[in-house]
C-alpha cells in the first residue's frame, strides 16, 4: 500500500531480461514492496545506491515502459501519513498526455484516458499518475484534467512530461468497491 506522495525522482540505470535498476538513495530492504511510477515492484536487490526489481511479463502488458527517470515511492508503514490517497501500486490503464497549459505557476494536464478507467474518474477524486496522487480537477467524455503545483513539478517526473507521452493510470481503489457493491 503507497500514499502517493513520490519520495525519490530517480535515475534508470538499465533495464535487461526484466531486470530494472534504478539508482536510489532510499533504504528499503531487499523483499520489500516500492512504487516505481506507479507499478508496485519487490526489491530483488540492493547494493551501491543502488535498487534493482525483477518486472513481470504481466507488468510490462499492463504498464507503459519505464522513462530514464522513475517516481519512487517506499510502502506505507502503520502510523505513517497519509498525505496522498490509498494506492495498491496496481497499473489500472495507460494513459496518453494530450495537452498541458501553463496556469500561473502550475499547469493543467489534460489526459486522454481509456474508458474503462474514466468510469471511476469524477472531478475532485483522486487518481494516481505516474504513481504520484492527483486531484481530478476536471473530466469529459475521454479525459481527465489534473493541475500541477510548483512542488510536484520539480520533485517528481512529471514536470518532464510532453503532449503524447504515455502515463501509468491507477484510479482510486475506493471507487471500485463502491462499484462492485452496487452492482450486486
Amino acid at each position: 500500500m503507497f500514499t502517493g506522495i513520490v519520495r525519490e525522482r530517480a535515475k534508470v540505470a538499465s533495464f535487461d531480461r526484466g531486470r530494472l535498476v534504478v539508482e536510489s538513495s532510499l533504504d528499503p530492504s531487499v523483499g520489500d514492496s516500492v512504487s516505481v511510477d506507479g507499478v508496485c515492484l519487490t526489491v530483488a536487490q540492493r547494493k551501491n545506491g543502488s535498487l534493482a526489481f525483477d518486472v513481470m511479463p504481466e507488468t510490462l502488458r499492463r504498464a507503459k515502459p519505464f522513462r530514464a527517470e522513475v517516481n519512487l515511492e517506499t510502502a506505507l508503514r502503520a502510523g505513517d501519513p497519509l498525505g496522498g490517497h490509498y494506492v495498491q501500486g496496481h497499473v489500472d490503464g495507460v494513459g496518453q498526455v494530450r495537452a498541458i497549459e501553463p496556469d500561473g505557476d502550475s499547469r493543467r494536464v489534460t489526459i486522454d484516458t481509456p474508458a474503462d478507467v474514466l468510469r471511476y474518474c469524477v472531478e475532485k477524486g483522486s487518481i494516481t499518475v505516474e504513481g504520484v496522487s492527483l486531484t481530478i480537477a476536471a473530466v469529459t467524455e475521454d479525459a481527465f484534467e489534473v493541475a500541477l503545483v510548483r512542488h510536484t513539478l520539480d520533485a517528481t517526473t512529471l514536470g518532464s512530461l510532453a503532449p503524447g507521452d504515455e502515463v501509468n493510470l491507477e484510479v482510486d481503489v475506493l471507487a471500485k468497491y463502491v462499484e462492485r457493491l452496487t452492482a450486486r
